[in-house]
């Protein structure tokens, strides 16, 4: 029997947030998507610039489809827009996000992050992105505003959203290991639609510290903030001790 439903807002172009979260699902808990458009253009130049106003415009009424189904809860399944302007940015669009469904809580990819680094007690962190050096600002200002440091960052610089889910492990591994070092005391992904998970995982035994997936971290908070305790096993120590 279902006990909570999530409404989950999906960018058009996302391949990876729907297989991600069916592979952590706890009974009881179903997740029901609804796609925001989202241009397929260059992630650099005018056209791109243009892209936050565009997703801004196609989310409200995203909102309203998904609340025909009456779910418990959102999940914002893309990152952008949570990081976007800082810690304040992040507070507006939650008091829009509230706004358009009437009050129902929602989890988000920043906050998400910023709690569960937290509750890893840990302050100096690494930083992976798909994005451009432009996109990926909006992160790293997030994390110094939240009161961590980011000692170390890489972008992947996919040229375009739907490019960030042909990412291959091996360019993702070696990522990890371009921004590992003693001064890192974990490593955050960003990025809904980078295949990170399985990664994530395995990643936390051999460099033996957090490595926090962003989709695993956005579940882990819309559960755990429905009162939901379950421990996931196999998606790293965030699901499966806290």
């Amino acid at each position: 029997m279902t006990q909570f439903q999530f409404g989950v807002l999906l960018p058009s172009s996302n391949t990876v947030v729907e297989p991600d979260f069916y592979s952590m699902a706890v009974p009881g808990v179903t997740a029901h998507g609804c796609r925001v458009w989202i241009d397929e253009v260059p992630t650099e130049g005018e056209t791109n610039r243009q892209q936050p106003r565009t997703a801004a415009n196609e989310t409200q009424p995203a909102v309203q489809r998904l609340l025909t189904s009456h779910p418990d809860y959102l999940i914002m399944g893309i990152s952008g827009p949570t990081f976007r302007g800082g810690v304040d940015g992040n507070r507006q669009w939650k008091e829009r996000m509230h706004e358009y469904s009437g009050g129902l809580g929602i989890a988000n990819n920043a906050e998400a992050c910023q709690r569960a680094l937290n509750a890893l007690q840990v302050r100096r962190i690494g930083v992976l992105t798909p994005y451009q050096s432009s996109a990926s600002s909006d992160v790293i200002r997030y994390f110094n505003e939240a009161g961590f440091e980011v000692v170390a960052h890489k972008d992947l610089e996919c040229p375009s959203p739907l490019a960030i889910a042909q990412v291959g492990e091996d360019e993702c591994r070696k990522a990890l290991l371009d921004i590992d070092s003693d001064e890192v005391e974990a490593i955050v992904q960003a990025g809904t639609n980078l295949s990170f998970l399985k990664l994530a995982a395995e990643a936390e035994r051999w460099l033996n510290k957090p490595v926090l997936a962003s989709n695993a971290v956005t579940w882990w908070m819309a559960l755990r903030d429905n009162g939901i305790e379950d421990k996931i096993y196999g998606f790293g120590r965030l699901l499966s001790e806290y």
